[in-house]
């Protein structure tokens, strides 16, 4: 105990004699904030007759798939997701159109600039933080001077669907230097992450703050897709978790379809959620975009493998067979999360084969269908009259996120699949019986359900992308890939024995 306390006063010591003045002094010199609270500011679009003054631009399903050309060298000052933009223009790979985009752009640009600026403040190289990171944690955090919050705030985007939020993240974050501490993950993902890490720390006393220090090591810029709250679990432990995590200086960027004061709306014990949006308001600047164009349905769709009715269930099965070659067909075990495990009917190949209550009609949740679609990358779903349920709400996403391909055959289009989900409002205007219109036609089946209705829109947007051409040619690259990694992969084992 002595030894400890001398060391602790040979620390202030040197502290105090290197900023020239006692510790006291320092301590509240570093604590000072390096740039001006910013209140948090919701932008919204221009009205539209402002945007015949400005020359815009349309980043549509082509840009999607086109690589960005990566700041390795770590020297970022001339980069940045709009000088990117611009880039694309200038060589023909994007045309004339969103004006909500750039707008969106430039804010983004506003925040890369400013990371640039702050970057050692922000301790964003992983290569300048490593020196600290193999001392004792526990030990500094208690007698050195830490920035309670990073000096830098965040961005939420959010806004409809298929308005390039993903897209636009990933431009923004393509463009980082690559020596920064920084991840970009879908939301599920890194929820699921996060309950994993949970459970290697049952019983310490709080695992929260274990686990935030641990994600705030490997990361100090966050980038999260999709954030989305539909689960209890997670909505319970978001504010602690956040907490901690801007406690220890994240920065974070996330995209959403939701604004923050609508985020788990309706959810169970949502009044212990509520904190959380303050502290999510307080640490990002909030951006709208507000464009209304659904990018994914100016693909060109149906390329795929979705056939409308009963008759084509034979074709998807002989399309199976083909993609599963001359291989073993039979039923398999997967392991997709914390031990659990999926019955696949049918596989081989790295497809699958199931009938529609056997994959959407259980109690799975995105965690199962992430394990289910990292591990098989073609999956065939039988005949189903009635498409949607509320588990596919997370299926359709989390297959999307991973690029996984989908055949299927359904009793409509997506449009025709979900035409009778209204919400609360849409079922106010319907028309109401009158002599002409008996009982006997009315729709039984209509689902009157506001979080339904929102998710409708994104999953006939996803399902139509999934069938397009542009999607089918972005899914072959990945698996001819990762055919490559795995081949090289295996003779550096061999070279290596």
């Amino acid at each position: 105990m002595r030894t400890l306390v001398r060391t602790v006063r040979e620390v202030r010591t040197a502290l105090r004699l290197q900023e020239g003045g006692s510790f006291q002094s320092s301590f509240w010199r570093r604590q000072k904030p390096l740039v001006n609270p910013v209140p948090v500011t919701v932008y919204r679009p221009l009205h539209n007759d402002g945007i015949d003054r400005y020359k815009h631009h349309i980043m549509i399903s082509r840009a999607l798939h086109t690589p960005a050309v990566k700041d390795t060298s770590g020297d970022a000052g001339q980069g940045g997701p709009f000088v990117e933009y611009e880039r694309r223009i200038a060589a023909g790979e994007l045309v004339d159109g969103d004006l909500c985009q750039v707008v969106t752009l430039k804010e983004l640009q506003r925040l890369y600039d400013e990371l640039v600026q702050s970057a050692d403040a922000c301790q964003l190289d992983r290569y300048a933080a490593s020196d600290k990171s193999g001392r004792s944690r526990w030990l500094w955090s208690r007698f050195i001077p830490q920035f309670s919050s990073s000096p830098v705030k965040g961005l939420y985007l959010y806004g409809g669907v298929g308005t390039g939020k993903t897209m636009l993240m990933d431009l923004f974050f393509d463009q980082l230097p690559s020596n920064w501490r920084k991840k970009r993950i879908h939301f599920h993902d890194f929820m699921l992450n996060v309950h994993s890490r949970l459970q290697r720390h049952k019983g310490v006393t709080d695992p929260l703050e274990v686990v935030a220090g641990e994600i705030s090591d490997e990361s100090v810029l966050l980038c999260l897709d999709e954030f989305m709250v539909t689960d209890v679990a997670d909505a319970l432990i978001l504010n602690r978790l956040f907490r901690h995590l801007f406690s220890n200086a994240i920065i974070l960027v996330a995209t959403s379809n939701r604004a923050p004061d609508n985020l788990y709306e309706g959810g169970l014990q949502r009044d212990l959620f509520l904190p959380f949006i303050a502290t999510l308001k307080d640490r990002c600047m909030v951006h709208e975009i507000g464009s209304s164009v659904d990018y994914r349905k100016m693909t060109s769709a149906e390329q795929g493998f979705y056939f409308v009715g009963e008759e084509f269930s034979g074709l998807l099965k002989q399309k199976l067979e083909q993609l599963m070659g001359e291989h073993s067909v039979h039923p398999q075990e997967v392991e997709v999360v914390m031990g659990r495990t999926l019955q696949v009917p049918l596989g081989a190949n790295g497809c699958a084969y199931f009938p529609f209550e056997d994959l959407c009609d259980k109690p799975l949740g995105a965690a199962d269908y992430f394990g289910l679609f990292k591990k098989i990358p073609y999956i065939g779903i039988g005949w189903r009259a009635n498409f949607w349920t509320p588990q596919q709400d997370s299926s359709i996403p989390v297959m999307y996120e991973n690029k996984g391909r989908l055949l299927c055959t359904a009793e409509g289009t997506p449009t025709e699949l979900f035409d009778r989900i209204v919400s609360v409002s849409d079922a106010k205007n319907m028309a109401p019986r009158t002599s002409s219109r008996s009982r006997k036609n009315d729709d039984f089946d209509i689902c009157v359900d506001n979080e339904l209705a929102f998710a409708k829109d994104r999953t006939i947007s996803r399902l139509t992308e999934i069938n397009s051409r542009e999607y089918l040619e972005q899914h072959a690259a990945m698996l001819t890939a990762e055919k490559q990694n795995s081949v090289e992969g295996g003779k550096e084992d061999a070279v290596q024995a």
